[in-house]
């Protein structure tokens, strides 16, 4: 099965862009996946080729039509078509590792690409988009955010990275951050690479990685050490109350 994306948008001819350079490009190539890229404007009424309109009860900017992106969305992907439909929206529910992770293992996405002030709401409930935010703030369009999307889930498609281990140990994906790297030369400006990594102690070697990771994520990502110590917390087996005499109920 072929991941497939097929992506909404009034600027297609910014597809593939930065995808198809790099890990993404050359996986386009080798058919590991698929871009379709369409025109939202196609599905215009009018001979101006429309798309938007004035908000509704007043206000600044302009609305991407419902009737219009109903039809682009209904022609991209029948009914039965599994993929998920999302929405690059900065109001919607954040991307994150496991997302792409998710969508990967799947057979592709329908991404809209949003414009102007935003979408009509009636089109996002009636053809059931997910809104996705790539974070806390603005961009002009949700080209480059769906960019971002595809990019983060194609190199996890089988076949895509060259050495698929590389990719375990990457930040979010142990929820941590990573630790630092170190390459040659040994020495660069007076500092140079911690004795440990060239001690070959393979053991030593994780337990300082691991040492690293937490400490950056911790001064870093304080919402990520809360969750990584939740967990690590629920992975601890419960410690085994103290015994009692059996007979008030103290305990010895």
């Amino acid at each position: 099965m072929t991941f497939a994306a097929t992506v909404l948008s009034l600027y297609p001819e910014m597809f593939p862009g930065p995808l198809g350079a790099s890990l993404a490009g050359r996986a386009l190539d080798k058919s590991l996946w698929a871009l379709d890229a369409r025109q939202i404007r196609d599905h215009a009424h009018d001979r101006h080729r429309s798309v938007d309109d004035t908000p509704a009860g007043g206000g600044a900017g302009m609305v991407l039509r419902a009737d219009i992106l109903a039809a682009a969305i209904d022609a991209a992907a029948p009914a039965d078509d599994p993929r998920p439909r999302l929405l690059m929206s900065p109001r919607g529910r954040p991307f994150t590792q496991r997302m792409a992770h998710d969508l990967a293992d799947g057979p592709g996405a329908i991404i809209v690409c949003g414009r102007f002030e935003g979408v009509d709401q009636r089109v996002i409930e009636a053809r059931n988009l997910q809104e996705v935010s790539i974070g806390d703030y603005i961009l002009s369009g949700g080209e480059l955010a769906a960019m971002v999307v595809l990019d983060a889930v194609v190199r996890l498609i089988p076949g895509v990275m060259g050495n698929i281990e590389s990719g375990k140990t990457e930040s979010f994906e142990t929820g941590l951050l990573e630790h630092p790297h170190y390459t040659r030369p040994q020495m660069f400006e007076d500092r140079a690479i911690p004795d440990v990594l060239t001690s070959g102690d393979h053991a030593r070697i994780a337990a300082w990685r691991l040492e690293q990771a937490k400490r950056l994520t911790q001064d870093r990502r304080p919402d990520l050490w809360e969750r990584y110590e939740g967990k690590e917390a629920a992975r601890k087996p419960a410690r085994n109350p103290p015994p009692s005499d059996g007979q008030n109920g103290k305990t010895a």
